[in-house]
């Protein structure tokens, strides 16, 4: 620990025992954070400042104390008591007992407040790190309050509560006596993470022999209580129910044998008597306990009945229910020839009989279910319900293995292609006998959206491809639909680019097809809704953007051309640039560069029709009052520069580009203009020995002098030469504005910028500066020539401040300088520049200082636990001081 903060520690100590209360409580967690990296590091906190033992005894036996404060302490009891050595001096002092003592804070009326509550779980939580711990707990029957706050009435409290009773049983459960088995060696999941059960052992502290008997009292004191828990006595308890089944299901997804086992053991029969009970609300949280079970490894005979309660769960005769049971089990992707092919056809089965469609065969193995879900359907929001959920869960039954399912993939395909003929009023032969049934759904954008969606996923299943030509079919009459949601409109268009991709043959496209789809893009993009014309103008560009075979593998174009043919997509973009909604002009601009890309690779010539689109996208950048569409420009030239395989017909408009763009108020069309100014920088200094690509991270920055590259020696074999060149190359650079891109943008505000700016800055300076290692000769002047132009306003002044700092010879700068200093009118736009040479200007704008303040966080400077003790001490004399005035407040930055 500093010794700054040792001697400042005492002091903030007596401050929070205070009863009076912090201007800002996120303090009180900074600290809390700073003692946990202490500890961590194995510093013994307790020895090194006797003050924090004093400070613990003094706030829990003071009641008056802010609540805030006393959680805080209780927190910070239970970390310093995470170590024997922490434990056993705190308990010596009794500040332990007196820290955890329920009537202690019951009798001082303080447990009521849920702040302390969550102080208390929380402080013992933190210290059950060892035996002596669980023995504290157990001894001090702490596992009954904990047992009542499981249903606290602040859900922060009961949810801490929970997971504190989950951690007492898995921290320390014992270590399964066939631990050495090949199946115990086996990778376990647990919360998402794939860990081994031997790491498990290590980072947790084991049951010794003293404690083995106190640890099998909580587990059975647990066990009896969740046994007792599962079965609501009447409705008022469900909220119970569900906690306890959470905390079930939490415990057998992180249980190893034989806690695992033992507890599925206790709770079986409870678990069976709640399902056949049928509650609606349990039927999410009972079946996440059962697929917990399931999932993991148990004896045999709970195997069965584990496998008997999800069968029951399955086979529940209520819609709504099962229909959630099913998509659950499917989510969890535990597969087997028994629950998963049932799954599904519960799944299905709506689907089944609304469209007609014998995805379930003729092997309907309950009639009477079919018409109890039938009955339901004819209820439009239980019917619109179980419809959504069924297509939602399309994407988890394409995962199924084809021999688990009812059907081939392609029917189903077909039935939600019948679902969405339905939707928009068509009826179909196979669902006639439907009638009432279909009438639910016409016109249900939601039902089409989850059509739409599932037909996306669908795109990749088996046989898909015998059904693009009907897909498509349909879409585009989806399109066409004046009655079509915009939000219909896109996900049709997303189904679209889906199915292109998959698709290796488009020799299905009829020429109806075509004009079809031609028409409706043409509406579309002229649509009253914005969200449609931009939705309208994305699909464009996406389909520029997929590359496709037409008959043979030779014939390779855009899907552009092949569904949309000689209708060219450039002209309705460009008339999208004149659009009144940003989104949409934005939208164009990127589609846009998709559609020209193909002629860029080919180096195609510069038509009159480009000109006047870069005109328009120079109009945008300097007029448009909306970022969106303005950083789309600068990534069109972006896309331009770097797909065209002959930029010389950018030259005349990239030097606007990154004017305009370095100068923007958004800082994102700033940074975008510095990657442009980075390619170009790479275009010029392309194959040039010495040349490396801007840094990616602080670590790669050198010093300008340092360690130097092989190849950046080589450059003085033929220093005249190189030079010469280098200094054409410097000037062009320079001319065309990225210089001065460069060094506007290292002192801009925003920190993305400035960090961008300078590592671009450094990696020009590192590629001239190796030339200037050696003897000062006429060829280093040829480079030393190489000016920049400084102007006498803005970003000008403040480079020329930096640079005066270094040139205090200069009588002229050390002149300007003190104007500025003076604030006196020393220059205005378009007068009073000042020529400075390229190479000095690198080498005196200490950039390495710059990239080291850049990549620090923006609270570097004042987040630090020093700062932190002496924020907390300012905040506490300002609060007494007698100048505050009433009302006044006082801001701790220390967070």
């Amino acid at each position: 620990m500093d010794s700054e903060c040792v001697s400042l520690l005492p002091r903030v100590c007596k401050v929070l025992a205070d009863s009076g209360s912090l201007p800002d409580d996120t303090s009180l967690e900074k600290l809390l954070d700073w003692f946990t990296m202490l500890i961590k590091t194995g510093e013994s906190v307790l020895e090194s400042c006797p003050c924090v033992t004093e400070f613990i005894s003094t706030v829990v036996c003071n009641t008056a104390s802010e609540p805030s404060v006393l959680s805080f302490t209780l927190k910070l009891t239970g970390l310093l008591a995470a170590t024997e050595d922490g434990f056993l001096t705190l308990q010596e002092c009794s500040a332990l007992d007196q820290a955890f003592s329920l009537q202690h804070w019951q009798g001082a009326g303080l447990w009521e407040d849920p702040c302390l509550r969550i102080g208390w779980i929380q402080g013992l939580k933190n210290s059950l790190q060892h035996p002596k711990a669980l023995s504290f707990f157990v001894q001090s029957d702490f596992i009954q309050p904990l047992i009542q706050l499981q249903t606290d009435t602040s859900l922060f409290v009961a949810a801490a509560a929970n997971q504190m009773l989950a951690d007492v049983l898995l921290l320390f459960q014992p270590v399964s006596s066939s631990g050495c088995n090949s199946m115990d060696e086996k990778e376990e999941k647990v919360n998402g993470s794939t860990l081994h059960a031997s790491n498990i052992d290590l980072e947790q502290p084991a049951v010794t022999m003293e404690t083995s008997a106190e640890y099998t009292a909580v587990v059975k004191v647990v066990s009896q209580y969740l046994k007792e828990s599962i079965v609501p006595k009447e409705n008022t308890q469900l909220q119970k129910t569900k906690q306890t089944l959470k905390l079930l299901a939490l415990l057998l997804a992180q249980a190893r044998p034989p806690l695992r086992d033992e507890l599925l053991q206790t709770v079986s029969g409870s678990l069976e008597e709640v399902v056949t009970a049928g509650y609606s609300q349990l039927t999410l949280p009972l079946l996440e306990v059962i697929l917990a079970a399931y999932s993991s490894r148990t004896e045999s005979v709970l195997v069965q009945r584990v496998g008997s309660l999800l069968s029951s769960m399955l086979n529940i005769n209520k819609p709504a229910e099962v229909i959630q049971a099913a998509a659950a089990f499917l989510r969890s992707g535990h597969h087997d020839t028994t629950h998963t092919p049932q799954a599904v056809r519960i799944l299905l089965l709506p689907l089944d009989i609304i469209t007609g469609h014998t995805l379930l065969g003729t092997d309907i193995s309950a009639d009477d279910q079919q018409f109890t879900r039938a009955d339901h359907l004819t209820n439009k929001t239980s019917c619109i319900s179980l419809i959504c959920t069924c297509l939602t869960n399309t994407s988890n039954i394409t995962l199924v293995p084809s021999g688990l399912l009812p059907c081939p993939p392609a029917l189903i395909i077909t039935a939600v292609l019948s679902l969405m003929r339905i939707c928009r009023g068509v009826s179909t032969s196979s669902s006639s006998g439907c009638g009432d049934i279909c009438r639910n759904v016409i016109g249900s954008g939601k039902v089409q959206k989850c059509a739409l969606d599932a037909l996306t996923f669908l795109s990749s299943s088996p046989g898909a491809k015998e059904k693009i030509s009907e897909v498509f079919t349909v879409l585009i009459k989806y399109l066409e639909n004046p009655d079509s949601e915009p939000t219909v409109i896109h996900k049709t268009y997303q189904a679209i680019i889906k199915w292109i991709s998959v698709c290796t043959d488009f020799s299905f496209i009829t020429d109806q097809l075509r004009r079809d789809l031609v028409e409706v893009v043409k509406k579309r993009v002229c649509d009253m809704r914005w969200e449609v014309r931009d939705s309208t103008v994305e699909f464009l560009g996406h389909l520029a953007g997929v590359s496709v075979s037409l008959k043979s593998a030779e014939e390779v174009c855009s899907a552009s051309e092949a569904l949309l043919g000689g209708c060219s997509t450039t002209p309705l973009l460009r008339e999208a640039l004149q659009d009144t909604e940003s989104y949409v002009r934005a939208s164009a601009v990127s589609s846009l560069a998709k559609t020209l890309t193909h002629s860029w690779q080919q180096g195609a010539a510069h038509t009159q029709e480009e000109t006047e689109i870069v005109s328009r996208l120079l109009e945008i950048l300097s007029k448009d009052t909306e970022g969106f569409a303005r950083r789309a420009v600068v990534q069109y030239f972006i896309a331009w520069f770097s797909t065209s395989s002959s930029a010389s017909h950018l030259t005349q408009s990239v030097h606007s580009v990154v004017s305009q763009g370095s100068a923007d108020l958004d800082w994102e069309v700033k940074f975008h203009t510095l990657e442009l100014a980075e390619l170009l920088m790479d275009e010029i200094f392309s194959g040039r020995q010495g040349y490396r690509k801007s840094l990616d991270t602080h670590h790669d920055a050198q010093h300008p002098y340092g360690v130097v590259s092989e190849q950046a020696y080589t450059l003085h074999t033929h220093k005249e030469g190189v030079a010469s060149d280098l200094s054409r190359v410097l000037k062009n650079l320079v001319e065309q504005g990225v210089v001065s891109v460069l060094l506007s943008s290292v002192i801009d505000c925003d920190r993305p910028v400035a960090l961008k700016a300078c590592q671009l800055l450094i990696t020009l300076r590192q590629t001239v500066c190796p030339l200037l290692l050696g003897n000062q000769d006429a060829s280093t002047e040829t480079i030393d020539r190489v000016s920049c132009e400084l102007p006498g306003w803005g970003w000008g002044l403040e480079i020329r401040k930096i640079l005066g700092i270094k040139k205090s010879n200069d009588a002229q700068e050390m002149d300007m300088m003190a104007k500025v200093e003076t604030g006196e009118e020393c220059a205005v736009e378009g007068g009073d520049s000042v020529t400075v040479g390229l190479c000095e200007v690198l080498g005196s704008l200490g950039l390495d200082n710059m990239l080291d303040v850049l990549t620090q966080s923006s609270d570097h400077i004042h987040n630090s636990p020093l700062s932190l003790l002496q924020d907390i001490l300012t905040a506490r004399a300002a609060n007494t001081s007698s100048d505050t005035q009433p009302g006044q407040e006082v801001i701790v930055d220390c967070y």
